[in-house]
């Protein structure tokens, strides 16, 4: 398998994790006692805002960076999912670094929805930056996953943490370095 098809494999996995997070994740939970109450003096939204606001902005950061990468781009599709297929097309032509960086963008996507959709367990399939060990867990509080590994971080030094962009960089440029010593 090539670089490309990876990406596109990256890609439709984003798609279908968007598709999800729309199907399944934007109504609202039912939440506490379903007892008695008090009446609401305006009724409740039909959708969860929380989540449509986080579809746009994963949406609105996807259409910026490929109209400012290709200006000659189409317009972007109506539909939220179709943004990773429409910004496949319009940046297949890049190379190298830009091809990396478009990758690790999507790759951090398909991270974050994953986490939106409460799958921590997507954090612990990646080794820690720093000492290569698979020790690493998410901590919602900071929005940032920490290496549990003792030695990792040193004697009275809290435990190393990375950003999902760090984790999707460094998960990108080993499938490129593995892709290229395959070769």
């Amino acid at each position: 398998m090539g670089p490309g098809e990876a990406a596109a494999d990256i890609a439709a996995h984003a798609a279908v994790s968007m598709r999800l997070i729309e199907q399944d994740f934007k109504t609202p939970r039912r939440t506490g006692n379903t007892g008695r109450h008090a009446p609401a003096t305006t009724p409740r939204a039909p959708v969860d805002l929380g989540t449509v606001d986080y579809m746009a902005r994963q949406v609105q950061e996807i259409v910026d960076y490929t109209k400012a990468s290709a200006p000659n781009a189409p317009r972007p599709p109506a539909e939220a999912p179709d943004v990773y297929r429409w910004m496949g097309e319009s940046t297949a032509h890049f190379q190298g670094e830009q091809q990396q960086t478009r990758d690790a963008i999507v790759y951090r996507q398909v991270l974050e929805h994953a986490l939106q959709m409460g799958d921590e367990s997507v954090i612990r399939r990646h080794p820690c930056p720093d000492c290569g060990c698979w020790g690493l867990f998410w901590r919602p509080a900071s929005q940032r996953a920490a290496c549990i590994n003792r030695h990792c971080a040193g004697p009275g030094q809290p435990s190393h943490t990375f950003t999902l962009a760090q984790i999707a960089h460094r998960h990108i440029a080993s499938r490129e370095t593995t892709a290229r010593r395959a070769t």
